[in-house]
């Protein structure tokens, strides 16, 4: 919700459209490449599984060994313990990932408006 607040209240020259995809290249600034992330749960996985759609991201094949454990062992689902860590374990790191490319996006859009005005700026001066 802070980014909705900063896109409103804030510079929105500076603030990335959370609705829309990155703005810069991916791998700007990462000389070695970056891995790119992989679903690991096909379509069709997650379809026979009845997995909801907000649970359909990156860690949909822990929540899926997560649904199929506490259906194995019910009532005793304290048995499920370490798959359900997982499982939330995989959305912290999720989320941590996606503000730090929030985060990433917001610097390098400083970024560009510094070196614009810097251009301006030296362009004024001649």
């Amino acid at each position: 919700m802070g980014q909705v607040y900063t896109q409103f209240l804030g510079e929105p020259a500076v603030q990335p459209d959370f609705t829309k995809g990155p703005t810069f290249d991916p791998l700007y600034g990462f000389p070695e490449g970056r891995k790119e992330r992989q679903m690991l749960a096909t379509p069709e996985e997650m379809e026979s599984a009845q997995l909801p759609l907000k649970s359909r991201d990156y860690c949909a094949h822990l929540a899926i060994q997560s649904r199929a454990c506490r259906q194995r062992v019910w009532p005793l689902v304290y048995k499920c313990g370490h798959e359900k860590h997982a499982y939330l374990n995989c959305q912290y790191e999720d989320y941590v990932m996606r503000m730090k490319e929030y985060e990433r996006e917001r610097r390098l859009l400083e970024r560009a408006k510094r070196k614009a005005a810097k251009a301006a700026q030296e362009e004024e001066e001649e």
